[in-house]
């Protein structure tokens, strides 16, 4: 699934996410003795506020607000968790509650515990699983693609935009990074999963962005 931005004709004007156009510079009288000799051609690899741009070019943050900060970011996506996860979990439990512990000996917790992690998924657990799946990406699909904030994002003041150009993202970049932030993290390593990505959150250079992001081309900024 492709999540390019069109190339043919530009942007709605009315895109509040869009970058901010540069203001044109006055034009030269023509004269050699009333301009300025022109300035020495940059250097190969020309830093811009975020690093600059890929391979010596321009920085494709110029105009846009400044990068969400790791710890809002990772308090934005545990409201969204708890947003969706809370009432999944009430929903299921008349049905038997989303994880199916089975134990000999009901009386000792630790029994109870051990066969609880080291048991295999059931059918329960994997409905369930796939039902939560279906929740969250439809969650932040909805929400990314609506104004590029969830709920979280809209407290903690922050949104996704396109890294090439700020805008809202379309309908298929949103899905696809809702896609890859939760279908690991839902039906294969969660821990691993969070881990990897808090961690892009504070080290990743210059964007910031996580495994999502680098799969949709987008970046989290500030709207404070």
């Amino acid at each position: 699934m492709s999540n390019d931005q069109p190339t043919s004709g530009q942007p709605p004007e009315d895109d509040p996410f869009l970058k901010k156009p540069q203001e044109p510079q006055p034009p030269s009288s023509g004269s050699p003795y009333d301009s300025a000799p022109p300035p020495p051609p940059p250097p190969p690899y020309e830093p811009g506020p975020y690093g600059g741009g890929p391979y010596g070019g321009p920085d494709p943050l110029a105009g846009m607000p400044p990068l969400g900060e790791p710890g809002k970011r990772v308090l934005a996506r545990l409201i969204d968790f708890l947003i969706i996860s809370i009432p999944l979990y009430l929903i299921s439990l008349p049905f038997g509650g989303p994880v199916e512990v089975s134990s000999n000996n009901a009386n000792s917790n630790y029994d109870n515990f051990s066969n609880a992690f080291n048991q295999t998924y059931s059918a329960r657990q994997l409905l369930w699983s796939l039902i939560g799946l279906v929740a969250y990406v439809a969650y932040d699909t909805y929400f990314t693609h609506k104004d590029g904030r969830t709920i979280g994002k809209q407290l903690l003041k922050l949104r996704v935009a396109m890294l090439n150009d700020g805008r809202v993202p379309d309908t298929s970049a949103a899905f696809l990074r809702a896609v890859v932030l939760w279908l690991p993290a839902l039906l294969c390593c969660p821990c691993l999963w969070w881990l990897i990505n808090i961690v892009l959150m504070f080290t990743d250079k210059p964007y910031r962005q996580g495994l999502q992001d680098k799969a949709a081309k987008t970046v989290v900024v500030s709207t404070a």
